[in-house]
This record gives structure tokens, C-alpha cells and sequence, in this order.
């Protein structure tokens, strides 16, 4: 009775979603490793099967966003983009406001069909982060330093390996290179005036070269850049912690489209233009704050079964041993392996907490923040 009682507290299930997550997660790792030979005898196999793998580990993400928590994702924008949309190799531009705005840019991704082949400039530091930065090393993710003079060779290697890409891929960029904080938003402020640049007053000052770069890079292979304008009804600032407890939210995402042949060429041009994007993406969120609505068709794309049938997948395998292994415990009386098993599942929910600790804002890097580097 004891067991059964515990199974139905909040902190169970979202211990067993944990397990789930970082049992599939090392098991598809483990995968991912046995795919290595193949990069020398078919590049391309090897792409499919991991875009295949990491769908697999980051579908369950989407999951509780789309069926745990039923956060609803509402797009404005026009029919002639959304005819496009999972269709074309593309760079998308988000703001980084939020603690999920990754995860509403997932759960795009996994409507239109291209969760497995999403790409992202990220920094190097999540490379160390277990399962995550695992799974994007075999997927061939860009990470930098965020310190142009080490990256520069490394990032123009990684965006050049993707131009024969067999999947249909969204490469995201954070352009402000770090989430917005008062903190962080008057110190981008301070050096916006030092060089002549308008105020923003919902995003921090866009780090041009990043952008310049990947436009670059991946000319005739992206078709276009999607500049994306994320917000929360109700003037909600949602967490992964929220979604874990079941919390629903009103995501409204603006989208618009850039022929990427509209993009100038040279960097410093191309520098301008992104400049003028992000005073037009604060306008955006100016006028969402005064109407509560993102100009455009709106657009609810269904969600997919794909998810919750993959999470119930990867819990029919994990979970059933699990049970057995947890009933053999307590059946055996010993208070040695009794106390072994709880310290496992404290490690665990240890684990599982520094894994959502790393979309915390409050936990962010000082990346961005003068101040803080200077303490």
C-alpha cells in the first residue's frame, strides 16, 4: 500500500517521466555511438539514422508540452510561408525571452515534420551536458565558444558540413546570444548607445556575426530566414518546471519569411539588415503588448499522435523492469539494498533537476553581462 500510495504523488510521476527520459536518452546515445562506423561508408545513412534517434529523445520534450501540459502553439502569419513550412532548408531567427521558447520552436519543428533534423548554434558549454549535448554531437550541431576570434574557423567547418544535408533542417539562431534580463538588457543598451544604434526595449542588441556567418555559409543550400516572434498570452513567463506540473500556457509565435537571396551578401550590409529585423521584431512586441495579438493569419497546427506513442514506447520498455526490480527490493526486507535504491532515486531526481536547472533563466550564464563577468 505504501508503494501504490507513493506511485500517486506528483514527485513519482515526475520521477518516472525522468527515468523514462534518461533511460531512452543513454539507450539512444548508446545507439548513436554504434552509427559511427557508417559516417565513412554512407554519410547520409548515418544522418537519416540519427535524425531518426534524436526524434526519438526529443519527441518526448514535446510530449509534455503538447499532451502533459496541452500548451496550445498559435501561429500568425501567412498561407503562402506556412505552404512552405518543413519543405526548405532554413534559418530561423527566435527571440530568447523565455525559459521554453526552445521547446515551442520544438514543437514546430515536430508538426512540420523536421524535430530529428533541427540544428542549432549553441554554445560549447552544453556539449558537457549528458544526454542533451550527447545527442547533438552525433547530429552534427554547431557550438562555439562565443568568442569570434576561437570560433570563427570552427563554426565556418561545421556550417559548411552541413551544405549536402539530406533532411529538410530549421538551424536556429539566437542572434542576442544569451536570454534577456533587466541586467543583461541595460548593459546591451549602454553599448547600443556607444554605437549609434536605436534602444530595444523587449530584446537585447543582436550579435551580427553569427548570422552573417551562417548566411554565408549556407547559401545555396538555405532557401530562406524565418524570423520568429515568441510570446505568452496573458503575459505569462513559463517555465520547464511549469510544464512538469502540468501548467498550461498559450504560446503566439509570428512568423515571417525571408527569401534568403533578399539578405545582402557582404557582412557589414548584412549586419544592417539584422539590426533593422530586431527594431522591427520590437515593434512586434510592442504592439503584442498593447493588443494582446501578433498581426497575420492565425493558424493552430494539429498536434501528432507520434509523441505520445513514442513516450509510451520507450515507458512500456523502462518502466516494467523498473516495477519488478522495485517490488524484488522491498520484497527482500534487506535494509542495505532497500537503502541502495533510495539513494538512486534521490540521485536520479538529483540528476533530473540539474537537467531542467540548464533552460532556468536564473541559472543562465553572465554570457552578455559586463558586470557580472567583472565580479
Amino acid at each position: 500500500m505504501g508503494l501504490l500510495a507513493f506511485l500517486k504523488t506528483q514527485f513519482a510521476v515526475h520521477l518516472l517521466i525522468g527515468f523514462v527520459f534518461v533511460g531512452s536518452g543513454l539507450l539512444i546515445n548508446l545507439l548513436q555511438l554504434c552509427t559511427l562506423p557508417l559516417w565513412p561508408l554512407h554519410k547520409q545513412l548515418y544522418r537519416r539514422l540519427n535524425c531518426r534517434l534524436a526524434y526519438s529523445l526529443w519527441s518526448q520534450l514535446v510530449m509534455l508540452l503538447e499532451w502533459w501540459s496541452c500548451t496550445e502553439c498559435t501561429l500568425f502569419t501567412d498561407e503562402a510561408t506556412l505552404r512552405r513550412f518543413g519543405k526548405e532548408h532554413v534559418v530561423i531567427i527566435l527571440n530568447h525571452n523565455f525559459e521554453i521558447d526552445f521547446l515551442c520552436g520544438w514543437t514546430m519543428c515536430e508538426r512540420f515534420g523536421v524535430l530529428g533534423s533541427s540544428k542549432v548554434l549553441a554554445k560549447r558549454e552544453l556539449l558537457c551536458v549528458p544526454l542533451i549535448g550527447w545527442t547533438w554531437y552525433f547530429l552534427e550541431i554547431v557550438f562555439c565558444k562565443r568568442k569570434w576570434e576561437e570560433d570563427r574557423d570552427t563554426v565556418v567547418r561545421g556550417l559548411r558540413r552541413l551544405a549536402d544535408y539530406p533532411e529538410h533542417m530549421w538551424f536556429l539562431l539566437y542572434c542576442e546570444g544569451t536570454r534577456f534580463t533587466e541586467k543583461k538588457h541595460r548593459v546591451s543598451m549602454e553599448v547600443a548607445a556607444t554605437k549609434g544604434l536605436p534602444a530595444l526595449k523587449y530584446h537585447l542588441l543582436p550579435r551580427t556575426k553569427g548570422f552573417t556567418t551562417a548566411v554565408q555559409c549556407l547559401r545555396g543550400t538555405v532557401s530562406a530566414v524565418y524570423d520568429v516572434t515568441l510570446n505568452f498570452r496573458g503575459n505569462k513567463n513559463p517555465s520547464l518546471l511549469g510544464i512538469l506540473y502540468g501548467k498550461k500556457y498559450e504560446a503566439d509565435m509570428c512568423v515571417r519569411r525571408f527569401p534568403l537571396e533578399d539578405i545582402p551578401l557582404e557582412e557589414k550590409e548584412a549586419a544592417q539588415w539584422l539590426h533593422r529585423l530586431y527594431q522591427e521584431k520590437d515593434a512586434l512586441q510592442e504592439s503584442y503588448k498593447q493588443t494582446g495579438t501578433f498581426p497575420g493569419q492565425q493558424f493552430r497546427p494539429a498536434r501528432r499522435p507520434w509523441t505520445l506513442l513514442n513516450f509510451l514506447f520507450w515507458a512500456t520498455v523502462l518502466l516494467s523492469p523498473l516495477f519488478s526490480f522495485v517490488l524484488g527490493v522491498f520484497a527482500s526486507g534487506s535494509p542495505l539494498l532497500i537503502l541502495a535504491f533510495l539513494g538512486f532515486v534521490g540521485a536520479a531526481s538529483f540528476g533530473v533537476r540539474r537537467l531542467i536547472g540548464v533552460t532556468e533563466i536564473g541559472k543562465g550564464s553572465s554570457y552578455g553581462d559586463q558586470e557580472a563577468k567583472k565580479n
